[in-house]
Parts: C-alpha cells; structure tokens; sequence
C-alpha cells in the first residue's frame, strides 16, 4: 500500500509547502501538484497521480477542495478510485475510505449531493407549473412577429438578400431562416 499525495493551488502566486509538508508527513511517498483553478478541468498532474496509482495505494489530500471542483466532481473521482479497489484520504477532513467509517461518511456526502439535485428539479418543476399556471411561459421572448415576417418577404421579394432583409427589421439572419423555414413547412 502507498500513499501518493496531491496538493493544488489556484493561482501561480500561491504556495503548496503548507500541503505538501502535512502530506509528506502523513507518509506520502510521491506528491503531485497543480497550479490551476479547481474549477479547471484540465488539472494534469491530477491526472498523472490517478494514474499511477495502483490496486491497495491510497490518493491523499490535505484539503477536499484541492482535488474536486464540486461536490459531483469528487463523488465522480472516489468512486472511479474505488472501483480500481484505490482509497481516499482527507487529511483536514479526516475522510478516509479505507475504512468503512470513512466509506460511510463519504457515502452520506454523495447521499446529501443527490438529494439536493432532486430538490432543486422539485423546485424548478413547480416553479415553471406555478408561472404556466398564472398564464406566463418562460424562454426567450419573441423577436419575429408575423408583421416582421411579412415584411421580410417583401424585401427578399424586392431583391434584397436574408442578411439584408434581417437587418432592415432587426433580427438576425438566423432568427430570419428559421423564420422562413418554419412558415414554409406550413405552407
């Protein structure tokens, strides 16, 4: 079993030695460091750590917010680590999967995580029901009116081509094709 470390900072003008020396003294053989926004996606020495870990070693961190940028995105990273039988240990958290307290504990994030997703599509759904119910629908507003519509056809009529035409009634050439292509098919 080894322990391989990984610490990140957001910006180039921040330290790592704070994490590295509380990972280095928890016994962590190989430590890896990004420089980079935890909402980056591209975090490549993350990445080369995962890899390198193997079946029986354990990725450790000093802080949760150093490996994941969301709640989401550190369930994602765990459970890919633990199908690979690969533990996970939070130092300032003291979460770690090894043992079934840790699993436990960990679980119970991810448990909280969905709930508060399906909260939140609960609350959207009734939110669009509630503004159906009172007469509103949601979305853009309409920019292409049948008048506007009407009156682009007689520019196009006249000559004029679709970015011009869409530019004399002020919509986009877009907004005008899709226009067109809409009223065509109920022709």
């Amino acid at each position: 079993m080894v322990k391989i470390g990984y610490a990140r900072v957001s910006t180039i003008d921040q330290d790592t030695s704070l994490q590295i020396s509380a990972l280095q003294q928890f016994g962590c053989e190989k430590i890896y460091q990004d420089k980079a926004s935890g909402a980056k996606t591209d975090r490549p020495e993350l990445l080369n750590a995962i890899s390198y870990l193997r079946e029986g070693d354990t990725l450790v961190v000093w802080k949760l917010d150093r490996l994941g940028r969301s709640i989401n995105h550190l369930i994602q990273i765990i459970n890919d680590l633990e199908e690979r039988n690969v533990g996970f240990k939070s130092l300032t958290e003291n979460i770690d999967t090894t043992t079934p307290g840790g699993k436990l504990v960990f679980h119970l994030f991810g448990a909280l995580a969905q709930f508060e997703r399906d909260l939140i599509k609960e609350r959207t759904r009734a939110g669009l029901k509630a503004a159906r119910d009172q007469g509103r629908i949601g979305g853009r507003p309409v920019v292409m009116t049948d008048e506007k519509l009407k009156k682009a056809k007689e520019y196009l009529q006249k000559g004029l081509n679709v970015q011009e035409a869409a530019a004399r009634i002020k919509v986009s050439k877009t907004t005008l094709y899709k226009a067109l292509n809409i009223k065509k098919s109920y022709e």
